[in-house]
């Protein structure tokens, strides 16, 4: 399914353009100088561990020195919850831990002045188990979404995932169901990540290709859903299924890709995260500034 974009694209604002940021040695004390290097006008964050369970409770004063400082350089927060998440999962326990790294990061969110928080769409993993996925994601999402309305957020940013392993939401059109099983929820927003995308077979290497991909993923979710964008080139072929990330420019995907993600109106005021290979903070300061080149 594609809607055609009617009218020229033209941008009211700049996109913010940042990077997810190290922590290491404490939120503020690390976080603060990468962004300022990097010129990150956007910052995501792990607030636990990206590949475990534990759970750690921050350290308030640094809560209190990175929410401030990201305040006052206007730079918007994002948590990315532990990649281990998982809503669909046929095992209970981990559906469990998933609901409580959530409730956790969606704290720590509001302790931090986080945005939105974001989460990986899941996975069946089993052929049998896709009705029965997709009741409990209704049954532990629903809970989550409406304490975040009550706190006030933040919001809860679904990303679809690469493709492969009876994921719940990869390609874009799939993010229907997923956002009618929680009555679309408006808690529940969308994190578009290009590489994902890309590795769940939507060509947006083609002329055109991420224009069609975005028009798609409006006329499925409804405008204004779409929170977050991670922009990341990819290592590998369209519908891999891998999720490897590239350096923007340097992938299968391509500049002028991103070019087309700079300039669709379903990006005006999303603020997009580099997730890119990096060992220093140069690197990402690189692709932030060849999106902000890309910027009509």
């Amino acid at each position: 399914m594609s809607v055609t974009t009617t009218g020229p694209v033209v941008p009211a604002a700049r996109r913010a353009v940042g990077s997810h940021t190290p922590t290491s040695g404490g939120l503020a004390r690390a976080a603060l100088p990468y962004l300022d290097a990097a010129g990150s006008r956007v910052v995501q964050v792990y607030v636990s561990n990206s590949r475990g369970w534990a759970l750690p409770p921050g350290d308030p004063a640094q809560d209190v020195l990175f929410r401030d400082g990201c305040g006052e350089r206007g730079v918007p927060v994002y948590i990315h919850a532990s990649l281990l998440v998982n809503l669909g999962s046929p095992t209970g326990d981990t559906v469990r831990r998933s609901a409580e790294t959530l409730a956790h990061a969606l704290g720590r969110g509001a302790a931090i002045g986080a945005a939105g928080v974001v989460f990986h769409a899941g996975s069946a993993v089993d052929a049998g188990h896709a009705e029965a996925a997709m009741r409990q994601l209704r049954e532990t999402l629903l809970p989550l979404l409406d304490a975040a309305d009550a706190a006030g957020g933040p919001m809860l940013l679904v990303e679809p995932s690469a493709g492969g392993g009876r994921s719940l939401a990869s390609r874009v059109e799939q993010l229907g169901p997923y956002l009618d099983a929680v009555d679309r929820h408006p808690m529940l927003g969308v994190c578009f990540d290009t590489c994902h995308a890309w590795a769940a077979g939507h060509d947006l290497a083609a002329e055109g290709g991420m224009t069609a991909t975005l028009d798609t993923l409006v006329a499925t979710v409804g405008p204004g859903r779409l929170k977050l964008v991670h922009a990341n080139d990819s290592k590998d072929l369209c519908g891999s299924t891998r999720d490897r990330h590239e350096n923007i420019g340097k992938g299968s995907i391509g500049e002028p890709a991103f070019a087309e993600l700079m300039r669709h109106p379903a990006t005006e005021g999303v603020p997009i995260v580099v997730e890119t290979p990096t060992e220093k903070h140069e690197g990402h300061g690189t692709d932030i500034a060849t999106l902000n080149r890309l910027h009509p």
